[in-house]
């Protein structure tokens, strides 16, 4: 039986959520934004290591807040089964402070609001737009070192525009959800060196 990951995808407005997972699924970039209104979920297959699994990406819409109760989560389309994903990706724009403070904040009221009685979920934070660097509001060492030290959290940056890291991104996130998953598996010792060596196909 084929296993299903279930991913939902987060950030502000304008960061290129949508952006990311279409360069993914289909090498598609386009300068002209369209806001993200209702949720869209994507289901791509993908062969890693040899394994195939069906993914389930929740391309997600701005949430004011991450639903604190069952009652909030299926109360809104937007946020209906949120809080038991197996991962997340939480996407700020590296130009803009306030995109990583939304993402602060949502990554905070994702450990406290998660249902009790699902494993912890591997989360991913994203710094996108990495094509213009020389704008970006804080250093990539500093923002990883915060990440990765104070919020237990992966860190890693893109650009969607030029395709670059965009495949390194769901390798990572493949190699999380399934070390979180699987008492036996010892790539999550290695998660760096590991991903140079893991195979990652899109069906």
């Amino acid at each position: 039986m084929v296993e299903t990951l279930t991913v939902a995808v987060l950030g502000a407005p304008r960061v290129g959520k949508t952006a990311i997972i279409r360069q993914f699924l289909y090498h598609d970039f386009t300068e002209d934004y369209s806001p993200t209104e209702c949720r869209y979920t994507y289901r791509p297959s993908v062969i890693f290591n040899g394994n195939m699994y069906d993914m389930k990406v929740m391309d997600v819409p701005y949430l004011t807040a991450f639903p604190a109760n069952s009652a909030q989560e299926w109360s809104d389309l937007k946020s209906r089964g949120l809080r038991n994903t197996d991962a997340y990706v939480l996407v700020y724009d590296i130009c803009s402070p306030e995109s990583f403070e939304y993402v602060k904040m949502i990554r905070q009221q994702i450990q406290e609001n998660r249902t009790s009685s699902a494993n912890e979920a591997p989360i991913i934070v994203v710094g996108n737009k990495r094509d213009q660097q020389r704008q970006r509001f804080m250093s990539r060492r500093a923002l990883s070192v915060l990440v990765k030290k104070s919020w237990k959290c992966g860190y890693m940056e893109c650009s969607a525009k030029y395709n670059w890291h965009i495949m390194l991104l769901f390798k990572e996130l493949l190699c999380s959800a399934l070390a979180r998953g699987c008492k036996n598996n010892h790539s999550a010792m290695r998660l760096q060196g590991a991903l140079h060596r893991n195979r990652c196909s899109v069906m």
